[in-house]
């Protein structure tokens, strides 16, 4: 019996009963189960994941910005004036202090992962280690957001 690629065999249902269409498939064809104890699922270990992908890449593109900002004295001193002026408003005062917490959480985030992957028992305690890393984050921030919208909006 040949078959295309598109069609497959259909199942013979059993003579103590007889099945409709939706069943024989639902029968043979059922939905994954979800694996127990995983340490990205909806969670911690997940939004953790998440976070630190969108910080690299988020940090990638400022490292390249910068590396082309600066680039620009070796063709006008004068051109790099300018684009270094326009950094020192307070929009760009809140995009260093998001740039700041980004690296910081990225960081922090990246020791979390090196312990997950070399301390044995490191996949148990994720949990535990990103709540601590999210606490020194805050610590952090809280010792650098104030002085730094205080330069920012004027106040020191």
């Amino acid at each position: 019996m040949s078959l295309k690629s598109t069609q497959l065999p259909t199942p013979t249902p059993s003579k103590s009963r007889t099945l409709g269409p939706t069943s024989l498939l639902a029968g043979r064809f059922s939905l994954p189960k979800r694996p127990a104890g995983t340490v990205y699922r909806g969670r911690e270990g997940m939004w953790s994941w998440v976070l630190h992908r969108i910080t690299g890449v988020a940090i990638f593109f400022f490292l390249l910005v910068h590396i082309l900002d600066t680039a620009l004295v070796r063709v006008s001193p004068e051109a790099y004036n300018a684009v270094v002026a326009t950094y020192k408003n307070p929009i760009m005062g809140l995009g260093e202090l998001a740039l700041v917490a980004a690296i910081g959480f990225h960081a922090l985030n990246g020791l979390r992962i090196i312990l997950i992957d070399f301390w044995s028992v490191g996949a148990r305690y994720h949990r535990l280690m990103f709540w601590i890393a999210m606490v020194l984050w805050g610590v952090l921030m809280l010792g650098f957001a104030p002085r730094h919208l205080m330069h920012v909006f004027g106040g020191a």
